[in-house]
C-alpha cells in the first residue's frame, strides 16, 4: 500500500481540490482507496458535534463507508489545547491517530492523508506534518497557490522541512494567467534542478474561486428573501451598485455572474442588475425591496439577500471571502478535473508509484 501525504505551506492552496481530483482517478483507475485528515484546525458546530467541512465533502465524494471520527480522529480545538496548557490529563495523540490509520487503511491499495492549513501545525501535540509523514511512512505532494516569486521559498522550507520523505513532486495552482509563461521559463525548471518534480503548473480560474449564495448569506449573517433554492449558484465577482441609474447597465453588462451590493431602497439600480447576468442581490441597511423587485427576482430565479450592514462594510465582509472560497460544489469538482487532467503530468505520477494507469492496466 502506498500512502501520499498533500500538503501545502500556506492555507487555501487547493490541497481538498487537489486531494479528490486524484483520488477520484484513482478509484476511477480500480485502485482502492482510502482517505483520512490527521489533524483538523478549521472547524464547524453543528447541533452536539464539531466536525471538519472538508473531510465530510471528502468522504461524501469517495463514498467512503468508515465513520468521520476515524477520517477526522484529532480535532485541535480551543477547548483541547486549553486543558493541555493547563496541564490536565491527555490521551495519547499519536497513538489515536495511528489507531484511526491502522482501521481507515484495512484492504486499501491507496491512502491519502491530506494536511492540516500549514506543514507545522500540530507541533504542540506532537504531531507536525512532518511527524505524520513518517508516523505512515508516506510520500509528499506539495501544493503551492503561485502569487509571487516568493512562493517559491515557501516551497523549498517545506522540503527542507521534510528532508527525510520522499516527495513525487509539486503542485503550482492559482497561477495569474498573465504570470503563467513567467512560472513555466523560470519556476518550473529551476525546482526542477532543485529535485523537486512538478507535476501541474494550474492557471487561475474565476468558477474555482468563486462562491456560492449559501457561503454568502452564512458569511454575511444575511436573510433571504427569496430564491432560496439557488443557495449552491456561484457567485465570480462583486459590483457594487452606487452609480446614476444612466450608467447602470452598461456597468452591470462587464461582469457575469455576479453579486450587486446595493441599498434596499434603490429600485432602479436593483431593476437594472437583474437585467444582466447577476447572481444575487445583496440590499444593505436592512432595507426591504419593493415587491415589484420579489416578483422580478423570483421569476429570474435570481436570490434576494438582506443584511443590516451598510454598503461599504458588506463590500468589506464579501472581498473577506472570496478567495477563500471552499471546494464543495460539483462544477467546481468538474472544472478542476478538467483543469488537472490538461496540466497534470499523470504519467509521470504513476511511474513514480510504479503503478499503471487504467489504458495500461
Amino acid at each position: 500500500m502506498e500512502t501520499i501525504l498533500i500538503i501545502s505551506a500556506e492555507t487555501f492552496t487547493g490541497k481538498s481540490a487537489v486531494c479528490i481530483t486524484i483520488g477520484q482517478r484513482l478509484q476511477r483507475d480500480g485502485y482502492r482507496l482510502g482517505y483520512m485528515k490527521p489533524l483538523c484546525v478549521r472547524l464547524r458546530r453543528a447541533e452536539h458535534e464539531t466536525f471538519d467541512e472538508d473531510a465530510a465533502f471528502v468522504k461524501q465524494v469517495f463514498e467512503l463507508k468508515e465513520p468521520q471520527e476515524q477520517l477526522t480522529p484529532l480535532c485541535l480545538t480551543p477547548r483541547l489545547l486549553e486543558a493541555m496548557f493547563r496541564g490536565d490529563p491527555q490521551p495519547d495523540y499519536v497513538q489515536l491517530v495511528q489507531e484511526a490509520f491502522q482501521s481507515v487503511s484495512q484492504d486499501k491499495d491507496m491512502m491519502l492523508l491530506e494536511g492540516p492549513n500549514d506543514w507545522s501545525e500540530g507541533t504542540v501535540i506532537g504531531l507536525p506534518a512532518p511527524q505524520v509523514a513518517s508516523l505512515f511512512n508516506a510520500r509528499l505532494l506539495i501544493v503551492s497557490r503561485f502569487e509571487t516569486m516568493l512562493e517559491v521559498d515557501n516551497i523549498l522550507a517545506l522540503r527542507a522541512a521534510m528532508a527525510d520523505r520522499d516527495c513525487l513532486g509539486v503542485v503550482i495552482n492559482a497561477v495569474p494567467r498573465a504570470r503563467l509563461g513567467l512560472v513555466q521559463r523560470l519556476v518550473r525548471p529551476f525546482l526542477e534542478k532543485q529535485g523537486l518534480p512538478v507535476l501541474a503548473v494550474i492557471p487561475k480560474d474565476p468558477i474555482l474561486y468563486a462562491v456560492c449564495v449559501n457561503e454568502l448569506v452564512e458569511h454575511l449573517g444575511a436573510e433571504v428573501l427569496c430564491c432560496a433554492d439557488y443557495g449552491e449558484n456561484l457567485v465570480e465577482s462583486m459590483m457594487v451598485g452606487a452609480m446614476s441609474v444612466d450608467s447602470a447597465l452598461s456597468y452591470f453588462r462587464r461582469q457575469p455572474n455576479k453579486a450587486v451590493i446595493t441599498g434596499g431602497d434603490r429600485v432602479d439600480i436593483q431593476l437594472a442588475a437583474l437585467e444582466t447576468s447577476t447572481t444575487c442581490l445583496i440590499l444593505t441597511g436592512s432595507l426591504r425591496p419593493n415587491p415589484l423587485i420579489l416578483t422580478r427576482s423570483e421569476e429570474l430565479g435570481v436570490p434576494i439577500l438582506l443584511v443590516s450592514t451598510d454598503t461599504m462594510t458588506t463590500v468589506r465582509q464579501v472581498e473577506e471571502i472570496f478567495g477563500r472560497a471552499r471546494f464543495r460544489q460539483t462544477s467546481k469538482i468538474a472544472r478542476f478535473e478538467t483543469l488537472l487532467d490538461s496540466h497534470f503530468d499523470w504519467d509521470r505520477f504513476y511511474k513514480s508509484l510504479d503503478l499503471p494507469q487504467q489504458d495500461e492496466a
